[in-house]
C-alpha cells in the first residue's frame, strides 16, 4: 500500500516487543515474547516490530522465531544506520512471509553530533544504508531520529534521500515526546508537499508521551497524511512511554465523525493482550488509564448510576465488549465446578488443556476456601502467579512471619532451592523485610530490589493483593509478579519470581556477551 491506495486505511504498527521493552524493568522472556507475538498476529496488528536483533543473541532469537510462527503480520527488526546491524536484522525476519527492515539515525543537530557525522556525511550514510537494506528486502522503513527537532530543509533533503533509495515507509519520530498536535500534523503534510516521490510511499508517526500528548500527536499526524501509527500495548515504553495502542484504535473508532479512517484491528481482543501485557512486563496499568484502566467502565457516582440504568449512552462512549470486557463480572465460589471455571477462564481469553485445567482448578479450589467470592480479577491474578512456577529454580514450601509490638519481626523461612529443602529464620524492620532478608540468607545474590509494590486486587479485607517487585543484578533488570489473600506470601513469591527470572537470565547471558546501548535507540 501506498499513500494514495487507501487514504482511509491506516496501518498499524506495534512495537511493545522492541519500544515497549526498553522500559527499565520491562523485559520479557523469549517465550512471553512469542505469545505476545502471537496475540498480536491473532488481534489484526499489521507490523509487529518484534525487536531488535543486533542487541543480544536472545533477541536474535525471538525475532527470528516470531517470524517463523507468525502468520499474517508484517515482521519488523529495527538496525541502526550500518551494515552490519542490516545483515543482522534481516537474517532474523528472512523467514517471515512478509519481512521488514526497518533501519534509522539521528538527524537533529543533537543527534548528528553522537556519531559526530556533519549533514553531508550524515547524508551519505543514509544513502548507502538504505540502499543496502533494500537491496536485501523490498520492504524497508526509514526513521530521521528526533526528527521533530531537524530543521526541516535538512529533513525534507534526507527523507528524499531515503526514498530514492529504496524505503517504503518514512516514519518521522518524535524521540522525545516534545511536539504538539498541530506542529505533528503540520510536519507530515510540509512532508508529503515539499519532498519529490512522497506519494509512492506511506508516512508513519511514532510519538513519545513526555508531555501527555502521545495520541493527539499521533491522531493529528494522521489528519496530516500519516497512514501508519507506530503504537505499544498500554502506552509501554521507555520514560513516559508511547502512544497507547488501545487509544488511537478506539478513537478512531468511536470518532469516526470526525476522523474518516479505520484499521484492522479487532478491538474485542483489546483487553486480553492489555491484561497479558501488563502481567509480562510487570508494569501494572493504572486504574484510571483510557480504555484499559480499571475504572474505565466503573461508575460510582449516584447520578451516573442512575443514568447508566436508564441508558448506557448516558455516561459510556463505547461499549465494554467493544473491547472484550463481558458486561457482567460473575462471582464464582468453593462451589464453581469445572466446567464453569473453564467456561469463565474463556471469556477472560485463557484457553487451557485439560491439564493445565486441572493444576488451576485446584489453586481455584484453595483461594474459594480462603474468600467468599472470587471475582474475574482474582482469577486474572491466579492465572497470572502460576505462569513461572513449573519450572522454578527456587520455590516457597513454607513461611511463618512473628511480628509483636516493639521488637524486631521475624521469618521462619523454608525454600526448595534446585531440589534440596533449605530452611532459615531471619528478622527485619517489618514482616515483609524480614520475609526478603530470610530469602538473601538461604539463596545469596547480589540482587538489588529497585521496586516494590502492592496493590487489591478487589475490596474487601479478604481481597487478594498482587505484588510486583523489579530487581537489578550487573545491569540485568528482572520483574516478579505474584498474588495472595496474604500479603507477606505474596511478596515473598514475587520476589523469588524476580530471583528466578534472574536466574534463568543469567544462565543464558554467557551465550552472547553483546549488549547494545538503549538509549541510542529512537
Amino acid at each position: 500500500m501506498t499513500q494514495s491506495d487507501n487514504k482511509d486505511r491506516v496501518v498499524i504498527f506495534d512495537t511493545t516487543l522492541r519500544d515497549g521493552e526498553q522500559s527499565p524493568g520491562a523485559t520479557m522472556t523469549h517465550d512471553e515474547k512469542l505469545e505476545i507475538a502471537e496475540l498480536l498476529d491473532d488481534m489484526g496488528v499489521d507490523i509487529i516490530e518484534a525487536g531488535f536483533p543486533i542487541a543480544s543473541e536472545g533477541d536474535f532469537r525471538a525475532v527470528s522465531e516470531i517470524a517463523k510462527r507468525t502468520k499474517n503480520s508484517v515482521i519488523c527488526g529495527l538496525a541502526r544506520a550500518n551494515f552490519g546491524d542490516i545483515d543482522r536484522c534481516w537474517e532474523a525476519v528472512r523467514n517471515s512471509e512478509r519481512p521488514r527492515i526497518h533501519t534509522f539515525i539521528g538527524t537533529s543537530p543533537l543527534h548528528r553530533a553522537i556519531p559526530n557525522l556533519d549533514q553531508d556525511q550524515m547524508a551519505d550514510r543514509i544513502h548507502e544504508t538504505v540502499t543496502h537494506a533494500r537491496n536485501l528486502c523490498d520492504n524497508i522503513q526509514w526513521s530521521p531520529m528526533d526528527a521533530t527537532r531537524t530543521e526541516h530543509d535538512y529533513l525534507c533533503r534526507v527523507v528524499e534521500i531515503a526514498i530514492k533509495a529504496g524505503a517504503t515507509t518514512i516514519n518521522i519520530p518524535d524521540t522525545v515526546g516534545y511536539t504538539a498536535p498541530v506542529e505533528s500534523a503540520d510536519l507530515i503534510r510540509m512532508l508529503i508537499e515539499k519532498v519529490p516521490g512522497a506519494d509512492d510511499i506511506i508516512f508513519a508517526t511514532h510519538c513519545h508521551n513526555d508531555l501527555g500528548m502521545a495520541t493527539a500527536n499521533s491522531l493529528a499526524a494522521v489528519e496530516g497524511g500519516a497512514r501508519q501509527i507506530e503504537c505499544t500495548i498500554n502506552g509501554l515504553g521507555e520514560r513516559a512511554g508511547n502512544t497507547a495502542l488501545e487509544e488511537v484504535v478506539m478513537a478512531l473508532k468511536v470518532r469516526g465523525d470526525i476522523m474518516p479512517y479505520f484499521t484492522g484491528i479487532d478491538t474485542t481482543k483489546i483487553m486480553n493482550i492489555s491484561r497479558r501485557v501488563a502481567s509480562v512486563s510487570g508494569f501494572p496499568v493504572q486504574f484510571n488509564k483510557a480504555i484499559v484502566g480499571k475504572n474505565a467502565f466503573a461508575h460510582e457516582s449516584g447520578i451516573h448510576q442512575d443514568g447508566m440504568l436508564k441508558n448506557a449512552e448516558t455516561f459510556e462512549i463505547m461499549r465494554p465488549e467493544d473491547v472484550g470486557l463481558s458486561e457482567t463480572n460473575l462471582v464464582m465460589g468453593k462451589h464453581s465446578g469445572r466446567a464453569a471455571l473453564r467456561s469463565k477462564l474463556e471469556d477472560l481469553g485463557y484457553v487451557l488443556a485439560d491439564n493445565q485445567l486441572k493444576d488451576v482448578f485446584v489453586r481455584f479450589k484453595e483461594l474459594a476456601d480462603r474468600k467468599k467470592e472470587v471475582y474475574d480479577e482474582d482469577l486474572i491474578a491466579l492465572m497470572r502467579a502460576g505462569e513461572d512456577a513449573e519450572n522454578d529454580h527456587i520455590t516457597l514450601k513454607s513461611l511463618r512471619v512473628v511480628c509483636g509490638t516493639g521488637e524486631p519481626q521475624t521469618a521462619e523461612m523454608t525454600l526448595v532451592i534446585g531440589g534440596k529443602e533449605v530452611s532459615t529464620t531471619a528478622a527485619g524492620d517489618g514482616p515483609v523485610d524480614a520475609t526478603f532478608n530470610a530469602v538473601k540468607a538461604l539463596y545469596g545474590h547480589k540482587a538489588r530490589l529497585q521496586l516494590y509494590q502492592v496493590h487489591a486486587v478487589t475490596e474487601g479485607t479478604d481481597a487478594q493483593a498482587t505484588v510486583s517487585v523489579r530487581m537489578e543484578e550487573n545491569g540485568n533488570i528482572a520483574t516478579g509478579q505474584s498474588a495472595d489473600t496474604d500479603t507477606v506470601v505474596a511478596s515473598a513469591k514475587a520476589y523469588l519470581n524476580a530471583l528466578n527470572r534472574l536466574y534463568v537470565r543469567r544462565g543464558r547471558l554467557g551465550e552472547d556477551q553483546r549488549e547494545v546501548n538503549w538509549k541510542d535507540v529512537s
